[in-house]
């Protein structure tokens, strides 16, 4: 057998980590997409959005009651980094909650988008 050929069991074993990689990232994606789309009909804007890319941010900075024009920050390397810590902490102040919602928002999202989307926090209005 050739160096670079698999034997029918190794390739089975790939095939199967693989699907089983791909299956968890696609329940993470789907926590955020709903705990988002639930988030942002909480904030009176369309839930929807949630899975338009782009568009999802500038409905994200509405919310957060930040300009729509920082939807052009969060192309700029290292700055959107910045910009996404301050519209998650615009966010959650909105929804009531503090500083470490945000920085939990930021590094779990998974977790923490549907926690104010299903949860019982209630949107207060854009304060900033």
């Amino acid at each position: 057998m050739n160096q670079t050929q698999m034997d029918p069991a190794q390739a089975a074993a790939a095939g199967t980590a693989a699907l089983v990689v791909l299956s968890v990232y696609l329940v993470f994606v789907l926590l955020i997409i709903a705990g988002m789309w639930k988030t942002l009909s909480k904030a009176g804007q369309p839930g929807w959005a949630a899975i338009i890319p782009i568009y999802n941010v500038y409905v994200l900075l509405k919310a957060a009651g930040k300009p729509g024009w920082w939807v052009l920050l969060f192309l700029i390397p290292l700055v959107n980094v910045i910009i996404a810590i301050m519209t998650y902490l615009g966010l959650v102040t909105n929804f009531g909650k503090g500083a470490g919602y945000a920085v939990g928002l930021l590094f779990l999202p998974f977790i923490f988008f549907p926690m104010p989307g299903f949860g019982d926090a209630q949107y207060q209005g854009a304060k900033a």
